[in-house]
């Protein structure tokens, strides 16, 4: 017997821990070679475990919703085992560890895969359902929250029979979770317990605002000169470099041209110290199914339009897919949030701890303006920048959001960095 340790990828230095989310091979189950194991669920990413060489699922050691650290042994593969159960995989997983219900085997008319999102499988728990009762709508048939809640909708019940015929265990068991749907009537109740991710970001959310003396400052900019850019050069540039030019490249750059002129707007706290960063590199507040994610523009000021463009682009299809790495997520030293494409017409941010400062922007809109004494009607976005005024004063802070605005009603001083 050959035996080969299957661990835990190597975390990054801001994540602590993970959760197993479900094992897609069980003991004496044949793999092979860079087949995924099992997805690890951090507090900002989901990681792939691929089997490091082909053989036979020999022993799982971790079980599916434990909670594991960097590089400690989750399972091992027998490289020289056949396809087949053998005293020590039986061992491995006795029958009072048995997988829970939301392991269940596919079976007709449910899920085409037997994976399901962490609150979908918390759900399936709860319910006493399994994946083979809930179609699974999500990527490669994987059951979602929203399909458990469909289905309990629908009336879809745990089988009939479902406890073994062992006397000590045929006893009614007491109780052990509240039911995900309290039937109340006309009033339902839901409880949902949080992701990592989502715990990680009300955490991170209490601590900016306990740590951070958090002030907001607004100003308003006319979108036009942007507009007409944009609208002038789309179909060329979109030909030129395979993607569309957005409004975020624009803000991205009028961000960092006012960083630069004010470097505090850039900087973080540590201790009693100001670290001044050289660099610049900006996060872009993304939605993702699991929630709110950050990934990082790295040299920011050293990006094109198009690169920038692109770079927001593969962010946000990876954040739908569930594939930012740590490394992508990691860092920052400004961050912009554009509530804007929800409809948002103002908001105050929260800054995103180490970081100083974070603008919002929102949805642009036709306002009535006054200029040189008329009232006329301009596309108009309200900007908000959050900054901690431990290091950042006023001044600072409204001449830095100034120089954002006037970068926006200008967007050739872009192009000569002025």
């Amino acid at each position: 017997m050959a035996l080969v340790e299957v661990k835990v990828p190597q975390l990054s230095e801001s994540v602590a821990e993970a959760t197993l989310l479900q094992w897609k091979k069980k003991p004496g189950e044949a793999v092979a070679v860079d087949e995924i194991l099992i997805e690890i669920e951090t507090d900002k990413v989901v990681l792939e475990v691929p089997a490091p060489s082909a053989g036979v699922m020999a022993q799982i050691v971790k079980n599916d919703g434990e909670t594991v650290t960097s590089d400690e042994v989750i399972a091992r593969i027998d490289t020289e085992a056949k396809a087949q159960v053998s005293p020590l995989e039986v061992k491995a997983v006795p029958a009072a560890a048995a997988p829970a219900p939301a392991a269940a085997a596919p079976a007709a008319g449910g899920s085409k895969s037997d994976v399901a999102m962490p609150a979908a499988a918390k759900l399936l728990a709860d319910n006493n359902l399994s994946t083979a009762q809930v179609a699974g709508t999500g990527k490669d048939g994987r059951v979602t929250k929203g399909d458990v809640l469909g289905a309990i909708a629908a009336g879809v019940q745990a089988p009939a029979v479902q406890v073994p015929a062992t006397p000590a265990v045929a006893k009614p068991l007491p109780a052990v979770a509240a039911p995900a749907m309290v039937n109340l009537g006309d009033r339902p109740e839901q409880r949902v317990p949080m992701s990592r991710l989502r715990a990680r970001v009300a955490e991170r959310l209490l601590q900016s605002q306990a740590t951070n003396a958090i002030l907001t400052t607004f100003n308003e900019v006319n979108m036009a000169p942007v507009m007409e850019m944009r609208k002038r050069f789309q179909e060329k540039f979109e030909k030129e470099h395979g993607v569309k030019i957005g409004f975020m490249s624009f803000f991205v750059k009028a961000a960092v041209a006012a960083l630069k002129k004010y470097p505090v707007l850039n900087a973080s706290v540590d201790g009693n110290d100001i670290v001044y960063h050289g660099y610049f590199d900006i996060g872009i507040a993304v939605g993702s199914p699991r929630g709110l994610v950050v990934p990082i523009l790295r040299n920011a000021d050293q990006m094109s339009f198009a690169d920038i463009e692109k770079k927001i682009a593969e962010f946000g299809q990876k954040a739908k897919d569930g594939k930012l790495s740590l490394e992508e997520l990691s860092g920052g030293t400004f961050s912009i949030s554009n509530g804007g494409v929800f409809g948002s017409m103002l908001s105050t941010p929260i800054i995103n701890p180490p970081q100083s400062a974070i603008l919002g922007v929102h949805a642009t809109k036709d306002r009535a303006v006054v200029e040189n004494g008329q009232v006329v009607v301009r596309p108009i976005n309200y900007l908000a920048m959050s900054y901690d005024h431990r290091i950042i004063d006023g001044r600072e802070a409204v001449l830095g959001l100034v120089a954002m605005k006037e970068a926006l009603e200008d967007p050739a001083r872009l192009l000569f960095d002025i």
